[in-house]
């Protein structure tokens, strides 16, 4: 039997002690708009279908139960990580933003294909990114991130 396609990385999840911080910080420093928000999760859209999920840390342990299915329980600890995509010519913007928002720049990165990469914390201490095509080798083909 053939493997089937992966088509994408749909959602991606961070775990937060501080709710209403975190998803002031998404919304109004990132500009996340949110689709979903209650005090147990709050759902981004973070472009190009891809959505982030902000949890409350330990309120997603347990299954939750819907009429349409269960969803298993899950939690997460410790700074993680995420990256989201920019577009080449607004890295410069960015970085000003970023410091003109407070946000410290942890680091910078120019990688070996091209891209670069802003690296920050966000108020709970997960590293993000910001990163250019050319970061990975088949990511130069995103369509508007040139």
């Amino acid at each position: 039997m053939t493997r089937p396609r992966i088509a994408g990385l749909l959602e991606t999840a961070l775990y937060v002690d501080d709710m209403a911080r975190s998803v002031a910080f998404f919304r109004d420093v990132l500009g996340l708009v949110a689709m979903i928000e209650s005090d147990r999760l709050t759902a981004f859209d973070a472009g190009h279908g891809g959505v982030l999920l902000v949890f409350a840390r330990g309120k997603s342990v347990e299954d939750v139960v819907t009429p349409r299915g269960t969803i298993p329980g899950h939690d997460g600890h410790g700074p993680l990580h995420m990256a989201f995509a920019i577009a080449a010519h607004d890295y410069d913007r960015w970085r000003a933003y970023l410091i003109a928002q407070s946000v410290a720049i942890t680091q910078e990165v120019t990688w070996p294909a091209g891209g670069r990469s802003l690296y920050f914390n966000d108020p709970e201490g997960h590293v993000l990114e910001l990163a250019t095509p050319g970061l990975w080798k088949n990511d130069a083909d995103r369509p508007g991130l040139a």
